[in-house]
């Protein structure tokens, strides 16, 4: 038996999110906890499973505030380092009308890009049964080798590996380069959670199942997970193809951690589940929770600390049976 359900490796930062005016006229901003890979983990942990997170922050305040953050949540935090080197990397996020976000990064450097390979705990991952990764761990050379060395034990270790590309282009030098990086993550997963606009981008092909069969048939996925924001999102696995409508609120702030909700939720059913047997009813049921729980994530500031409860999800999809 495997110590935990999900390790990750990736991102740890400060999401500072806009909180109204001030009495001057200026941005109020909120210091949220973020990153994508914690963002799967702490939902995780609120459905019951165990998690590790592998990452760096700064041994600044905000990167201890960050470690006591996410093991309040149920993270285990042995593989976060702290360095006194680089401080905590920042993002800054703007709202737009429709609840979408701009992001500006404070990331050169940030401490996440100083991960190393000789910082990968190779226990920590052998004691999974899933791993998963984003590419923000992939844009520089050094924490690029330590995802790389992180992807090898995973693969010896038997772990389901699960990839979200999680694209954001000003973290890059170039698209080509980031191209380049996403199609390795996909040679290495049995799990991909893909946007919209990140297979247009991705394949060329603006329509998204002509997309999603040159990703099968080059890279062999056996489940591509494809979120459409809302439109609701699609599972294909094998020849199935299975689409679940969303479940829009009205009092939607942002979209911060939907994605990362939507993922987690994926995942959370193939521990359960397993990955060998999937039918569509089953898919049908993965979708709908996974969507459900990403629609209460949008009613809420942040997402790393306010993850929504199971039972919060389960009342949610009885509400609209």
């Amino acid at each position: 038996m495997k110590q935990f359900d999900v390790t990750a490796l990736g991102e740890l930062l400060i999401d500072f999110t806009e909180n109204g005016l001030s009495g001057q006229g200026n941005y109020l901003l909120e210091a949220n906890p973020g990153g994508a890979p914690c963002n799967v983990l702490a939902m995780l942990s609120k459905l019951g499973k165990k998690t590790a997170f592998i990452g760096k922050v700064g041994d600044d305040f905000l990167g201890r505030h960050l470690k006591q953050v996410v093991e309040t949540v149920g993270i285990d935090t042995r593989n976060l380092l702290l360095t006194p080197a680089v401080h905590t990397t920042l993002a800054f996020v703007h709202t737009k009308t429709d609840g979408d976000r701009d992001f500006s990064f404070y990331r050169d450097p940030g401490a996440d890009m100083t991960l190393q390979a000789e910082d990968i705990s190779e226990e920590l991952i052998a004691q999974s049964k899933i791993f998963h990764f984003g590419s923000l761990s992939m844009t520089h050379p050094e924490v690029r080798a330590a995802t790389k060395k992180a992807l090898q034990i995973a693969k010896e270790a038997g772990c389901v590996r699960s990839f979200d590309p999680n694209l954001r282009p000003p973290l890059w030098n170039t698209l080509e380069e980031a191209k380049e990086q996403i199609a390795f993550g996909m040679t290495q997963c049995d799990i991909l959670k893909i946007s919209d606009n990140e297979i247009q981008w991705f394949t060329g092909e603006e329509d998204y199942d002509a997309g999603i069969r040159i990703l099968q048939e080059t890279y062999h996925i056996p489940l591509i997970l494809l979120s459409l924001g809302r439109e609701g999102s699609r599972a294909y696995y094998r020849d199935m193809r299975v689409e679940v409508a969303p479940f829009l609120q009205e009092n939607t702030i942002e979209t911060t951690g939907a994605g990362d909700t939507f993922c987690a939720c994926v995942l959370n059913y193939v521990l359960e589940h397993g990955l060998e047997t999937l039918t569509e009813q089953a898919l049908e049921e993965m979708l709908r929770f996974a969507n459900a729980a990403a629609a209460l994530i949008t009613t809420r500031k942040g997402a790393l600390r306010v993850m929504p409860e199971k039972e919060a999800v389960l009342a949610l999809l009885n509400a609209r049976q």
